[in-house]
């Protein structure tokens, strides 16, 4: 779905290094429509969902079905389905069992804070690259 909200560009940049954004910069990018702050969110969702509930039901749904009839059109579904297939390899690889066996050993937090700390994880495990084991030949 991200390369559809963000162009293949920033998708790539987000889904490849796990930088972590704040709402602000969510919305600056496309990824969200709104940054509100979290003292002012119950009103303003509540003031959201009695403004699209005062439209005609089945505008409502012609509308919801016409947009997402184009999102489809697009390939949605099929880049979902790719998506969900490769989700589960990823989690049965040798990094994706490190990760969870590090989640239990060290708690969630610590191990999506060592994901994300732009270090290599798993190095014991992860499968050498091909450029790096030419590089190492060479």
């Amino acid at each position: 779905m991200w390369v559809y909200r963000l162009g293949p560009e920033l998708a790539k940049r987000m889904l490849l290094t796990g930088d972590l954004i704040t709402g602000v910069e969510a919305k600056r990018i496309g990824l969200v429509l709104d940054a509100v702050p979290e003292a002012k969110l119950d009103s303003y969702v509540q003031q959201l969902a009695e403004r699209i509930s005062s439209v005609p039901r089945n505008q409502l749904l012609m509308q919801k079905v016409m947009i997402n009839q184009a999102i489809e059109i697009q390939g949605l579904e099929s880049t979902q389905r790719l998506a969900t297939f490769f989700d589960g390899i990823t989690r049965h690889s040798p990094e994706g069992v490190w990760f969870r066996n590090r989640a239990t050993e060290k708690g969630f937090k610590q191990a999506v804070k060592e994901r994300d700390s732009g270090e290599p994880i798993a190095p014991e495990v992860a499968r050498k690259t091909w450029w790096s084991y030419l590089s190492s030949k060479l």
